[in-house]
């Protein structure tokens, strides 16, 4: 009996981009206009959004932990008023968030 199991080739785990310098800022701000954008769209909006404020979150604070302590913290608030589907608290947090990440 011959084995027709696909072979899977392991070679190291996939580099991560950090966005070095201050280019975490664009990163952010672009990532959390489009969870905005999405927000409150049937068909996963929110889970969506609520991942992308995630993962900003665990960016900043993998950067700068002090420099993003404000921040971080809108963001928690997001997504707290989010999953409760207080969709215009969270956008209007965002835009505070946004606001505190300052130009990009």
């Amino acid at each position: 009996m011959a084995d027709n199991s696909p072979v899977m080739e392991v070679l190291r785990p996939k580099e991560l981009d950090t966005h070095p310098g201050d280019a975490i800022v664009s990163w952010a701000r672009h990532q959390l206009a489009i969870a905005r954008s999405i927000l409150d769209n049937p068909g996963g909006g929110l889970l969506f959004a609520t991942q992308t404020v995630g993962q900003v979150k665990s960016g900043l604070r993998e950067r700068d932990p002090e420099r993003w302590e404000a921040v971080v913290a809108i963001l928690d608030r997001v997504e707290d008023a989010a999953v409760r589907r207080e969709f215009e608290s969270s956008r209007s947090l965002l835009d505070e968030a946004v606001g505190k990440l300052g130009p990009g």
